[in-house]
This record gives C-alpha cells, structure tokens and sequence, in this order.
C-alpha cells in the first residue's frame, strides 16, 4: 500500500493502512445499512452481494496466502491482506455512491 513492492513494510505502516481500511469499511457498513433499510428487491440483491462478494475475498486471501503470493514475512501477509480487502472497500464505496 504505502510501500514500494521491494522494500519491506514497517508495522507502523501495516497498521496505518488497517487504520485506513476499518474507517473506508466503516462508511460501506453505514452505506449498506442505509440501503438495506429501504428493503425490496434492491436491498435483497445488496445482501446477497455483500455475503457472495465476503466469501470470494476470502477465498481467494486464502490461495495467496496458501502460494506465497503475499510474502513470507509477517508484515508482508498483513500488508498484503490489507491491500488485498481494501481494493474490494473502495469499489463498494464508490459503487454506493460515495466519491
């Protein structure tokens, strides 16, 4: 995330990044909740992708942690795991609606 890919992060940095990531999750749990509270077809689609969407992020976190894909260290896993979620968050937020 904030690092360049060859130069290991710090745990200061790991943990400014999942600092960032529970704030952005934080604005997508409050959006989902607003939109899941009107109710009807459009909130039944938001709930299904929410747990479709939960079950494949982890999935896949899983296989690149299984193959090494990211890193060895655990700051590495951590940095990795965090950018891995953060990349879903952002497109929630800006397909919720917030820019």
């Amino acid at each position: 995330m904030s690092n360049p890919k060859n130069y290991p992060p710090s745990w200061f940095s790991v943990g400014m990044d999942a600092w960032a990531l529970a704030a952005e999750s934080n604005m997508v749990i409050a959006m989902r909740m607003g939109a899941l509270a009107f109710g009807g077809p459009s909130a039944l689609k938001e709930a299904e992708r929410m747990v479709s969407e939960k079950l494949s992020a982890n999935m896949a976190l899983g296989a690149d942690i299984v193959t090494g894909k990211l890193g060895h260290s655990p700051e590495q896993i951590m940095s990795g795991s965090i950018a891995h979620y953060s990349r879903s968050v952002t497109a929630n937020r800006r397909r919720l609606g917030w820019e």
